[in-house]
């Protein structure tokens, strides 16, 4: 089943976000690897692609995992997570209806 995981960010995040970007990056493409993913982004603070230092305020991942104990556990071994990145994040169950 499909799966929403929809993290927010802790003020001033940006700096954290950077140096842990690789290591976030890495797992998405595991999950992109094995037909998984389909889709990831960061939340820009304004309205544009590019926010420079205003940065994010959170990520969303849609991805197919066995269970929603197993998408739980997934966001929180997320290296975002762990690095104090993300305040909080929830994860719900997902139906892709379009496109």
């Amino acid at each position: 089943m499909l799966y929403a995981i929809i993290s927010e960010d802790v003020p001033n995040s940006l700096e954290t976000r950077l140096k842990t970007r690789s290591a976030h990056l890495k797992r998405l493409e595991i999950l992109r690897a094995k037909g998984r993913l389909v889709l990831a982004g960061p939340h820009p603070a304004i309205d544009s692609n590019d926010p420079g230092t205003a940065g994010f305020t959170g990520s969303l991942v849609v991805a197919e995992f066995p269970s929603l104990e197993e998408a739980r556990d997934w966001a929180e071994d997320d290296p975002y997570n762990e690095a104090g990145v993300y305040a909080q994040f929830i994860v719900k169950p997902f139906k892709k209806v379009l496109p």
